[in-house]
């Protein structure tokens, strides 16, 4: 039996964070498919207040919300630091990583999957935050330093899955012109070697989100 399980969705940049985290370390681990229309007993009990992936079971403890297993697995395991190991460096991380996981990913999910004035106003919001990105990103490889990590990491679905978010909705909120170091930042980042090989397939994403975006917009 496996000393770690993580229950996922292998689309899920959420649950993407926690693999790579696991990789980075060099762990060991169980990946179990869940269904999210379909809930498995074990996510019910292992997450029963927000019953949402990912959920990452060490020694069959429970452990829930992608960048707190993210600090978890860089405490618990031996390997490359995730955090960085100065302090100042590691307040930075955390508090980039929660402007992306918490602010810019929650405006950004309004703006492509909301309605009507929701929708609107979310994308006006959306073209500020990008421009404090675009700011923040300047002659930078990485969030913190030179090495990819916590904050990185927190970063994959501005990166990788909006760009496949904005084409299956036709809902474009970036452009080159608009937020040029922003863009320069997100080809170095997908194509960084510490990342290509962990993205999951572009076109079975690009079909995953085709398919809920038609099925939204179909009449009820």
């Amino acid at each position: 039996m496996a000393e770690v399980k993580l229950l996922g969705v292998s689309l899920s940049p959420f649950s993407r964070r926690v693999e790579w985290a696991l990789k980075i370390k060099g762990v060991e681990y169980e990946f179990i498919e869940e269904d999210l229309q379909n809930k498995s007993p074990l996510l019910l009990q292992s997450n029963p207040v927000h019953q949402k992936i990912p959920v990452l079971i060490h020694n069959g403890k429970p452990i829930s919300e992608s960048m707190i297993i993210l600090e978890y697995i860089d405490e618990t395991f031996e390997g490359p630091s995730i955090l960085p190991k100065d302090p100042y460096d590691r307040a930075l991380a955390r508090f980039w990583a929660n402007f992306l996981d918490v602010k810019c990913i929650t405006t950004i999910g309004k703006a492509l999957f909301g309605k009507g004035e929701e929708s609107d106003k979310a994308k006006e919001e959306s073209s500020e935050l990008l421009k404090i990105l675009d700011n923040e990103l300047k002659d930078k490889k990485f969030f913190v330093g030179d090495n990819f990590g916590f904050a990185d990491i927190a970063a994959n679905l501005m990166a990788f899955w909006l760009g496949i978010l904005e084409e299956a909705s036709g809902v474009i909120l970036v452009t080159s012109e608009k937020f040029p170091n922003f863009c320069a930042w997100k080809d170095e980042y997908i194509n960084c070697s510490q990342v290509k090989e962990y993205l999951p397939s572009r076109d079975v994403l690009l079909a995953h989100f085709q398919t809920r975006f038609q099925t939204a917009a179909a009449p009820k």
